[in-house]
């Protein structure tokens, strides 16, 4: 079987876009597996490399040969795009929710020194709660008790 040619790129599983940008691709069986979108045929290349080392394929169908071990081909790959996108996303969404409940805990403190009864009145209702709760926790324990006694 004669070897394989390579894309234009010159990295096996690395196409050229129209816009310039490199699309890196590998297939499993009969499924194709898209690795993203990189600046550079290199950095799709190091992309593919590190997937290929996953899926266990030999080095000779790798584009860099000089790779040993799972940690060097996982140094190769940079980020993925997408990934690094998801991750701004994510990081936007939790600095939101920061925001929210910095806010929220400002509110609550400028309403308990506005309203210091609302504030008592809640307390007394919460440890009224909290003696309900271990006087049935201790109710339950004593009927498990006296049950077991038999």
């Amino acid at each position: 079987m004669p070897p394989r040619r390579r894309s234009s790129s010159g990295y096996r599983g690395v196409r050229a876009r129209p816009s310039g940008h490199f699309d890196a691709e590998i297939r499993s069986g009969e499924e194709r597996i898209r690795l993203g979108t990189f600046e550079m045929a290199h950095e799709a290349a190091c992309a593919y490399d590190a997937v290929a080392w996953r899926l266990g394929r030999s080095r000779r169908t790798m584009n860099f040969h000089d790779v040993w071990t799972r940690e060097q081909a996982e140094a190769l790959a940079p980020p993925s795009p997408a990934v690094t996108r998801e991750q701004q996303r994510r990081q936007r969404e939790l600095e939101q929710w920061l925001v929210i409940a910095e806010r929220d805990e400002r509110l609550h403190l400028e309403w308990a020194r506005q309203f210091p009864e609302d504030v008592a009145a809640m307390e007394a209702f919460y440890a009224q709660m909290e003696e309900e709760k271990a006087a049935a926790a201790k109710k339950k324990m004593d009927r498990d008790q006296h049950h077991g006694q038999y």
